[in-house]
């Protein structure tokens, strides 16, 4: 059971993300006393029950002095993200300016302000971009990312378990694979507009296994991280529990949103060789290739189960979308 004690606070930075707000509006509806890190914008959101301190820019020399004051843990969502297509002249310096000094930053200065435990939400492209199916990553494989940012998750994590080591900080790693829920964005959400539409797709075929995590199995492994004894120092990996083919997930959120999904059994080596010629080979591989990740570690040390199904999670999201799509016919 998570502590629901009001004098514990805990900062969250990128609460006006996707997993944050999430992650804010679940703390709070537990009693839990939130404090949120905003950048000051001129669409600046409001995060409900939580109270917002504006800070600068993430890198090496943000303040976090206001935001810390008084704070028990922290969950670290801001990040700069993956991008399909990357404009920055150095990608990779962008993402360790973000992504590791910004972190490291944040870190120490928590160090200083008596923060207790440190959550910090990696990627699973820490460990790589996939293997054949049957073959999942396990917390405890050798990284090998092969991007800009999961190089720089996987530096970030490094610095942080050695000021751990040096402070006494107890910082606790978590690597969630895709993420889906209500309000989702980005590709899952072209994959419903997809589904409710009814176009003929060519991915009736494709035999791989993909791992992915509903936001609420997600927010209910942050808050299991908050609080375990066992969690110190650890790294764990974070899905639903069920691998599932692409075939197969369009099939079932095809089902979630009163559909049928029409799936053109393509094979795979056709549409690979077709997306390489018209240089969409890194969609290719996020619909062909297999990424699956062992959660044994998460379930056997945090004593911790995904508390929502596969079909459960695409359900809820499948009902936000219906939702905001009547409410969009209604203007």
């Amino acid at each position: 059971m998570i502590a629901t004690t009001t004098h514990q606070r805990v900062l969250v930075t990128g609460a006006s993300g996707f997993v944050g707000r999430c992650l804010t509006g679940t703390l709070a509806a537990a009693g839990r006393d939130v404090r949120v890190a905003l950048r000051q914008s001129p669409f600046l959101p409001t995060i409900e029950r939580a109270e917002s301190v504006m800070v600068d820019e993430l890198h090496a020399k943000t303040d976090w002095t206001a935001a810390l004051n008084n704070v028990v843990s922290v969950v670290h969502l801001a990040a700069r993200v993956h991008v399909m297509q990357d404009t920055a002249l150095d990608p990779l310096t962008e993402f360790r300016r973000v992504n590791v000094q910004g972190t490291l930053r944040l870190a120490q200065q928590a160090v200083a302000a008596g923060v207790r435990r440190f959550v910090f939400v990696s990627s699973v492209k820490v460990n790589g971009e996939g293997k054949p199916a049957g073959s999942p990553y396990t917390a405890d494989d050798v990284p090998a990312p092969v991007d800009a940012y999961g190089i720089s998750k996987l530096e970030a994590e490094q610095g942080l378990l050695e000021l751990a080591a040096s402070t006494g900080l107890e910082v606790v790693i978590v690597r969630p694979v895709l993420v889906y829920g209500p309000g989702v964005k980005a590709n899952f959400l072209k994959m419903m507009q997809w589904l409710d539409r009814g176009l003929p797709l060519p991915l009736g075929a494709i035999d791989n296994r993909r791992s992915l995590v509903g936001v609420d199995n997600l927010v209910s492994l942050i808050l299991t991280c908050l609080e375990h004894p066992d969690a110190v120092n650890q790294v764990f990996l974070a899905s639903d529990g069920e691998d599932l083919s692409t075939t197969a997930l369009m099939r079932r959120t095809a089902l979630a949103l009163g559909k049928s999904a029409r799936l053109v059994p393509v094979p795979e080596s056709a549409l690979t060789a077709i997306a390489g010629l018209l240089g969409k080979g890194e969609v290719a591989q996020r619909l062909c290739g297999s990424l699956q990740v062992d959660i044994s570690k998460t379930r056997r040390v945090l004593d911790w189960t995904p508390p929502l199904t596969v079909d459960a999670g695409l359900a809820l999201v499948a009902q936000d979308f219906l939702r905001q799509k009547q409410a969009q016919m209604t203007k």
